[in-house]
């Protein structure tokens, strides 16, 4: 069972990493899904997804869940049973889901790449970060602020808001591991604790409230 990492950030929130290095007929195994779950996963053209969707169901089993415990909301927001919030998060061989059972909850895993260069300017004032001159640094920054950004959309859990007019990130450092968001939507400010790690050229962040 390679569960990579887990955190227990306080008394009612934790995190859990799936480190994905098994094949899909592995990943099967030990894990009952419902059929509309078992549709899904045949609908998927990608083994990087079957594998993803598969892992996140042992994640969910190691906290007590099964596969027909989950349910998506219209906007595609997952939620489960009993009322304790969750969110979910796969990029290449990792996958992740943090839960609370006392707040919104939200969860990004991205792999660190330079094509975040090309497209920062559409989620973050870039000029913020024109001091940063090591391309290194900078890719890290970005991300974590893109899934800074992305914890937060999951947590609003709604399509309505947009990464550069609603969302924002304070600024940090790398070795403080932590930073604080908000979203300004609509008349209302809401604030969250955003924390993040980096392992294997990946960043995952995870913001509550």
């Amino acid at each position: 069972m390679p569960l990579f990492k887990t955190i227990q950030v306080n008394d009612f929130t934790k995190v859990s990493i799936w480190c994905i290095n098994e094949s899909v007929v592995d990943l099967k195994k030990g894990i009952a899904l419902t059929e509309n779950s078992q549709n899904r996963l045949a609908s998927m053209k990608s083994e990087v997804h079957q594998k993803g969707f598969l892992s996140i169901r042992h994640l969910l089993k190691a906290e007590g869940y099964s596969d027909a415990d989950i349910h998506y909301d219209e906007y595609g927001k997952p939620h489960v049973k009993d009322g304790n919030h969750i969110s979910i998060t796969h990029s290449g061989i990792f996958t992740g889901i943090i839960l609370s059972s006392k707040a919104p909850v939200g969860i990004d895993i991205e792999k660190q790449r330079d094509k975040i260069l090309r497209i920062a300017h559409k989620f973050t004032p870039i000029e913020e970060y024109k001091t940063i001159a090591n391309t290194e640094a900078l890719v890290r920054k970005l991300t974590i602020v893109w899934g800074g950004k992305e914890s937060l959309y999951k947590i609003y859990g709604k399509k309505k808001l947009l990464f550069l007019h609603h969302i924002y990130i304070d600024d940090f450092s790398f070795h403080e591991n932590q930073t604080f968001g908000e979203i300004r939507f609509e008349g209302e400010i809401d604030r969250y604790d955003i924390h993040f790690l980096e392992f294997e050229d990946y960043t995952c962040v995870f913001a509550y409230q």
